[in-house]
C-alpha cells in the first residue's frame, strides 16, 4: 500500500489557490479555533474558581495559551499575506463581500488585541509570569492598579465582541453550506480532497 501524502492527487496542497485554502492555512485556522474555545472555558473557570493553587494553575494555562494564540495568529497573518485568499463564489452580493472582509479583519484584530490586553493586565498587576512555566514573559506596563482595571475591562469587552464575531462567522459558514449550497465551508475543512 503506497501513501501519497503530499501529492496533488491526494488533495494536499501547501499554498492557497484562487479556489481553495492550503494545508497550512487550514492548520492555523482549526488550531487557533480550538485554542480560542479552550480559552473561553479556561477563563470562565479561572475567574469563578475559589482562590487556591488550582485557580493559579488555571490562570497560568489561560495566559500561556493566550501567548501561544498571539504567536500563531501573527504567523497566520504572515502566511495569509504571502498567499492568495480564495475568492468567494461569483454570485456573492457586494454587501456580503464587504461584510466578509470587515468581519475577518475584526476577527484578526480581536485575536491580537485580546492576548495583548491580557499581557498588559498581567504586567500592570505586577505578577511575574512564565509561558508554560518555562519562558519568562517581560512586563509591558508598570505596576498600576488603575491600568490593571482598565486592561481587565478591555479584555472582557473584547471577549464579548470576539464571541459575537465568532457566532457571526460560524453562522455565515453554515449559511454558505446549508442555504447557499456552495463550497465556502467545505474548502476549509481538513478532509477536503477536491482541490484545484
Amino acid at each position: 500500500m503506497r501513501l501519497n501524502f503530499i501529492s496533488v492527487k491526494s488533495g494536499w496542497r501547501a499554498s492557497n489557490s484562487d479556489s481553495s485554502w492550503g494545508a497550512p492555512a487550514k492548520f492555523f485556522h482549526w488550531l487557533v479555533a480550538a485554542l480560542i474555545f479552550t480559552q473561553f472555558a479556561l477563563g470562565w473557570l479561572a475567574v469563578g474558581w475559589p482562590l487556591s493553587p488550582a485557580k493559579l494553575n488555571l490562570f497560568g494555562w489561560h495566559k500561556s495559551i493566550g501567548m501561544l494564540i498571539l504567536a500563531l495568529v501573527l504567523m497566520r497573518l504572515l502566511w495569509r499575506l504571502a498567499n492568495p485568499t480564495p475568492a468567494l463564489p461569483a454570485d456573492t452580493p457586494a454587501w456580503e463581500r464587504v461584510a466578509a472582509r470587515v468581519s475577518h479583519a475584526l476577527l484578526y484584530v480581536m485575536m491580537v488585541a485580546m492576548p495583548l490586553t491580557g499581557w498588559i493586565l498581567n504586567s500592570a498587576k505586577g505578577v511575574p509570569f512564565s509561558i508554560f512555566w518555562r519562558i519568562p514573559l517581560p512586563a509591558i506596563a508598570e505596576p498600576d492598579e488603575h491600568m490593571a482595571e482598565l486592561a481587565a475591562l478591555a479584555h472582557f469587552s473584547l471577549w464579548v465582541v470576539l464571541a459575537a464575531l465568532l457566532v457571526l462567522h460560524v453562522g455565515a459558514a453554515l449559511r454558505h453550506h446549508f442555504v447557499k449550497r456552495n463550497d465556502v465551508l467545505a474548502r476549509m475543512l481538513p478532509s477536503r480532497t477536491a482541490l484545484k
